[in-house]
């Protein structure tokens, strides 16, 4: 069995339109400042390059806000990024992001009331978390089928997913994958495998439409094709 680190190493995001298909995200490679800077300094900053939305100024940014820290504040940033390293895991159950296993969600039984929501990654879960309206469970897929990236079911959570209905007492099934074309496939490859598993298990779909706020001039054909399919009777 892999282990957590090597697991999340073989995660693959499949991305819609990407020119990468079928192939790992490539990092970009790290500019150099033979001459410039110290070389200490100059490693800083090719470190700080290497994160994602971190360019070359915000990478100078950032290592020059290190160098003018304290010493004990240094210390501190670099203890954290070594302990999530060694101590953040995967819950056994939901698959979220824990350093305690299971999750205090997933050992919560006020959480216990037969309802699963599953989403895509640990962050979908957080937002979803954050609104404060859901109280039921989750379970993170970490990922999408994506045939063209080499994304098959065996690659998610689907496995353990379905084995957590009759164990848990699972009623409903929440499908929140993103609106996009493999979340799409997701949602409907799920739907159909629980379908013919669970005869008696209701499955839903998030709402998917026009956001509060929005103006439907603006709107693409393919959000206003699912607001309409969505609409729901006006309660007053």
């Amino acid at each position: 069995m892999l282990g957590f680190h090597e697991e999340l190493d073989i995660i693959k995001v499949s991305r819609k339109g990407s020119s990468n298909s079928g192939r790992d995200t490539i990092l970009p490679k790290a500019e150099t400042f033979m001459g410039i800077y110290p070389p200490s300094f100059e490693n800083l900053i090719n470190q700080f390059i290497r994160l994602p939305g971190i360019g070359q100024k915000s990478a100078t940014r950032l290592a020059l806000y290190i160098l003018r820290s304290n010493k004990e504040h240094v210390e501190n940033l670099a203890d954290s990024l070594i302990e999530v390293k060694e101590k953040i895991k995967f819950c056994s159950i939901c698959f979220n992001f824990t350093d305690n296993d299971p999750c205090p969600i997933c050992l919560n039984e006020n959480r216990a009331n037969g309802i699963i929501c599953v989403v895509e990654t640990p962050g979908d879960q957080l937002a979803i978390e954050e609104s404060g309206i859901f109280k039921g469970r989750y379970h993170i897929l970490h990922g999408v089928l994506s045939p063209l990236d080499g994304i098959g079911p065996a690659d998610l959570k689907i496995g353990e997913l379905i084995s957590r209905i009759d164990k848990e007492g699972i009623r409903e099934i929440i499908i929140a994958t993103n609106p996009t074309t493999e979340g799409e496939t997701t949602a409907s490859f799920l739907f159909k495998l629980l379908s013919e598993k669970e005869s008696s298990l209701q499955i839903t779909r998030i709402a998917l439409g026009v956001p509060m706020g929005g103006d439907l001039k603006y709107m693409d054909r393919m959000t206003l094709e699912h607001s309409l399919k969505s609409r729901v009777p006006i309660h007053l």
